[in-house]
């Protein structure tokens, strides 16, 4: 490291620069930034073949929670854009040695790799997250047989769903509506049809499907794209209240957990099953549709719907102060503090008497998606609010301004934040064509200034309503496609003219034009 010290300290600079040279609300990149120390912490490692591993957090002295936990890493977005080979390690160690003969994945990597994986059933939202990661780990780096190697199985993580040996049953009829056993992030299982993880269902189908057709299984694709259409047809018909997506799951049915042996979560005190959101106006009720957003895939769900239940989510879930809001959890948030809680359940709708896990908390990775989320449907100022509470909480008085607590310090789910520099940009990318774009959200006296990266390079970019300045500060960059919110009249690179075709979505370039930073 000594011997690279100058050109360490230069890159960092640079960086840092880009970085807080953009346009984004101070508060965007206070969150941004501070959480991207995780990545210098003991949260995470690299092992000895290279593979980058995390723990959820970590203790003074030993790691929180082992395993690069698929259903919490699913929210970090800093490492696939800042550093995308180490990212795909993450997959490449996940599909080769925690993946079971019947496409079932623990959701907690064992070590050293090669051994025995676990045998805790399969999470619902890290098993599907993890396909839609590789759709967007896939799309930064544009190495298609890259993905070709995975795809076997990644393929049959997909089909797992409805495969004779997933016990859970997850959906065994095809429908496209997960309804058996849900194991989730909250540590604990849903049973009975939601949008939260039948939308991660549902982007592993138009992610699966995206990948089949380019690695030439045309029928494959269609296969799954159907399924995904039945699958949001149903939810939005069935589970949307008109105000926000609930669970459907009768409470009082005992059977529905004797069908599973799953007699642990009856309490015959109340005559209930615990554990459930039911009515209640979940945090994560369009997680998805976050993480469609950020890679490319499109709407999950219904968008008028989607739109309604964010805003019914912050009107809901949004406690400011929070000091008259009960709590039996964790207490990541008091007094006259604000914060987005977990769950809610608004007057007339009948909160189960032992809900869902950590229902009254509010956790800071779950917040950020939220608030890109909302920031990327229309409601911006709400999300801000929900960003600017969060910070207000990590303002180096009450809390450290680089150490956001979850289960552990230096939280990996905190690094949802780096989303919001994506939502803010309206990045897009698709190396595999070489195409980058922007649509920015937000502008700042006609202008919008922000820092990208992908795979090889990284830099800022500048726009005004008429004009863009692509500049790439480290690497090289083969750029095809430039798509932006106009027409440009012209296009140069280091000041000479370029042959390229502009139209209203942006400028094709030739061949292409790769861009360098000089050493």
């Amino acid at each position: 490291m000594l011997a690279n010290w100058k050109r360490l300290v230069a890159e960092t600079r640079t960086f840092r620069d880009a970085l807080f040279a953009s346009t984004l609300p101070e508060v965007a990149l206070d969150a941004i930034s501070a959480n991207l120390s995780i990545l210098k912490s003991p949260t995470v490692m690299r092992l000895e073949d290279g593979a980058f591993y995390g723990f959820e957090g970590c203790h003074p002295g030993s790691g929180c929670c082992e395993g690069s936990c698929t259903h919490v890493w699913n929210y970090a977005q800093a490492l696939p854009f800042l550093f995308p080979a180490l990212e795909r390690s993450m997959r490449e160690a996940d599909y080769r040695h925690n993946l079971l003969p019947s496409g079932a994945m623990p959701f907690r990597i064992q070590l050293p790799l090669g051994v025995e994986p676990s045998g805790f059933r399969p999470c619902a939202d890290g098993q599907f997250g993890g396909v839609m990661k590789t759709y967007r780990d896939w799309k930064v780096c544009g190495d298609t047989e890259w993905l070709r190697r995975l795809w076997p199985a990644v393929k049959a993580s997909i089909e797992f769903a409805w495969s004779p040996q997933n016990a859970d049953r997850w959906d065994p009829d095809r429908t496209g509506v997960l309804c058996g056993r849900q194991h989730h992030t909250l540590d604990m299982e849903l049973f009975g049809p939601n949008a939260w993880l039948t939308g991660f269902y549902l982007g592993a189908l138009r992610a699966g499907a995206a990948m089949a057709e380019a690695l030439g299984e045309p029928g494959t694709a269609a296969d799954y794209r159907a399924l995904a259409e039945r699958g949001a047809a149903w939810i939005d018909a069935s589970v949307f209240n008109g105000s926000y997506y609930a669970q459907e799951v009768d409470l009082t049915d005992k059977a529905t957990l004797e069908a599973f042996g799953a007699l642990e979560y009856w309490s015959e005190e109340h005559g209930e099953i615990k554990y459930q959101v039911g009515n209640g106006c979940g945090i994560d009720q369009a997680l998805a549709q976050w993480h469609s957003d950020l890679y490319g895939l499109g709407d999950l769900l219904d968008p008028d719907h989607v739109q309604t239940a964010l805003a019914s989510l912050y009107r809901h879930n949004f406690k400011d102060p929070i000091r008259n809001h009960y709590n039996p959890w964790r207490l990541f948030c008091l007094n006259d503090e604000a914060g987005l809680v977990m769950c809610d359940w608004p007057q007339g709708a009948c909160q189960p008497r032992i809900p869902l896990t950590y229902a009254q908390e509010t956790m800071h990775g779950f917040e950020y998606a939220a608030a890109g989320l909302m920031i990327s449907r229309g409601l911006v100022e709400e999300g801000e609010r929900v960003v600017q509470a969060v910070r207000d909480r990590y303002d180096g008085e009450a809390r450290n301004p680089w150490n956001e607590i979850e289960c552990g310090s230096n939280y990996a789910r905190s690094m949802a934040s780096y989303g919001l520099l994506l939502t803010y940009s309206g990045f897009t990318f698709d190396m595999t064509r070489g195409a980058m774009g922007f649509a920015p959200v937000r502008w700042v006296d006609d202008r919008f200034r922000a820092f990208w990266s992908v795979e090889g390079a990284w830099g800022d970019v500048e726009l005004t309503p008429a004009s863009c300045r692509l500049t790439v500060l480290h690497g090289s960059l083969t750029l095809k496609r430039l798509e932006l919110p106009f027409a440009p009249a012209s296009v140069a690179l280091d000041g000479a003219a370029l042959r390229a075709a502009s139209d209203a979505g942006g400028i094709t370039i030739g061949r292409g034009s790769t861009l360098a930073c000089e050493a």
